[in-house]
């Protein structure tokens, strides 16, 4: 199969400017504010999104190299297929967050609940729409009895670049 390429979008401005420490989710950034900074040639492409409490992020885990097939992600001490957590180091580093908008100053975009890394770069923008988004009685595997205490956690270093995770 031939690679997939793709050009940026835009950039994150966060406070999160080391990997280890973050929220490992937007509900465990509920006080971290950051600025989504769309390419000014792309500014049209925002028009309407004003209308949207939430926006779905997806973007590249541009810290993140290497990936293993199995890992333990930062919620559990069982190790899982790589498909079937959020870690990031993954066969492609892609990342996804769902953040609140909180404003549109031209060509950027006020963000709140950020859990991205400051400066990375931004693959796509989708509004959240809660009935096409939103799948709340339907099962979430492992993760199930785990997220009681979402809001306290944070990343540590386990898949900080040169780190091995063998036992992921």
């Amino acid at each position: 199969m031939e690679p997939v390429t793709y050009r940026p979008v835009g950039v994150i401005h966060s406070p999160h400017t080391s990997l280890a420490g973050m929220p490992i989710q937007p509900p465990a950034a509920k006080s971290f504010a950051g600025t989504l900074e769309v390419l000014p040639e792309l500014a049209d492409g925002l028009t309407g999104i004003e209308g949207f409490t939430r926006l779905i992020l997806i973007y590249q885990l541009h810290k993140s190299e290497g990936f293993s097939l199995t890992a333990t992600p930062f919620l559990d001490t069982t190790t899982h297929g790589v498909f079937a957590t959020r870690v990031p180091r993954r066969p492609n580093q892609i990342g996804l967050s769902i953040v609140k908008l909180l404003g549109r100053k031209g060509n950027g975009l006020e963000i709140g609940e950020v859990d991205i890394l400051d400066g990375t770069p931004v693959l796509d923008i989708k509004p959240y729409v809660p009935p096409f988004d939103a799948y709340p009685q339907e099962r979430y595997g492992w993760f199930e009895g785990k997220l009681d205490d979402i809001e306290a956690a944070r990343s540590d270093d386990r898949f900080i670049c040169g780190k091995s995770n063998t036992s992921e």
